[in-house]
C-alpha cells in the first residue's frame, strides 16, 4: 500500500508538472496570439490608410502611360497628315490658269486643294456626325469632287447634289 502510495505521488508531482508546464504554453501562446493580432490590427489599419494614396498613385501612374499613349498617337497621326499632305501636293497640285485647259474658274475664286478639301470633309464627319455633309461652293474645284466621289470617299447627299460627305470608313 505504501509503494502504490509513493508510485500516486510521484504520478501526482509529474502531472502537477505537466499541468504547470500546459499552463506556461498556454500562456506563451495567449501572448503571441495577442502580439498578433494585435500585429494584424495595425496592418489592416495602414493598409486602410495607405489604400487612399495607392489608388491615387494608381490612378496617376495609368494616366502618364495614357498621356504617353496619347501623345505617340499624336506624333503619328501628325506624322501620317504629314505624308498624306506631300503626297496629295505632289499628285494632285491645284490648277493653275494657263496649264490646264480644263480650267474655267472665275478669277476671284480661291480653289481650294484637295488636302483642304479632305480636311474639310474629315473635320465635319468627326465634329457633327449626325450631320456629316458640307455644302460644295464655287472653291471645290469639280474634278477634285468628282474624284473624291467616283472613288468613294466621299458621297453625295441623297436629296441636294451640292453636299456631300466623307464615306465612314471609321465604322
Amino acid at each position: 500500500l505504501q509503494k502504490v502510495k509513493n508510485d500516486l505521488e510521484t504520478m501526482l508531482s509529474a502531472v502537477w508538472s505537466k499541468n504547470k508546464q500546459l499552463e506556461d504554453d498556454l500562456k506563451r501562446e495567449q501572448q503571441w496570439y495577442e502580439e498578433q493580432t494585435e500585429i494584424i490590427n495595425t496592418l489592416d489599419r495602414i493598409e486602410e490608410e495607405t489604400k487612399p494614396q495607392a489608388e491615387h498613385l494608381y490612378k496617376t501612374r495609368g494616366l502618364v502611360e495614357l498621356h504617353k499613349k496619347m501623345l505617340k498617337l499624336k506624333a503619328y497621326r501628325e506624322e501620317l497628315l504629314s505624308a498624306l499632305g506631300e503626297f496629295l501636293e505632289k499628285h494632285y497640285p491645284l490648277p493653275q490658269n494657263g496649264k490646264n485647259k480644263n480650267f474655267s474658274a472665275e478669277a476671284d475664286v480661291e480653289l481650294l486643294a484637295l488636302q483642304d478639301i479632305l480636311e474639310i470633309l474629315i473635320n465635319k464627319l468627326m465634329t457633327t456626325p449626325h450631320e456629316p455633309y458640307i455644302t460644295i461652293d464655287e472653291s471645290f474645284w469639280p474634278p477634285y469632287v468628282e474624284l473624291l466621289l467616283r472613288f468613294g470617299m466621299a458621297l453625295r447627299h441623297p436629296e441636294d447634289p451640292n453636299r456631300m460627305r466623307l464615306e465612314a470608313f471609321h465604322k
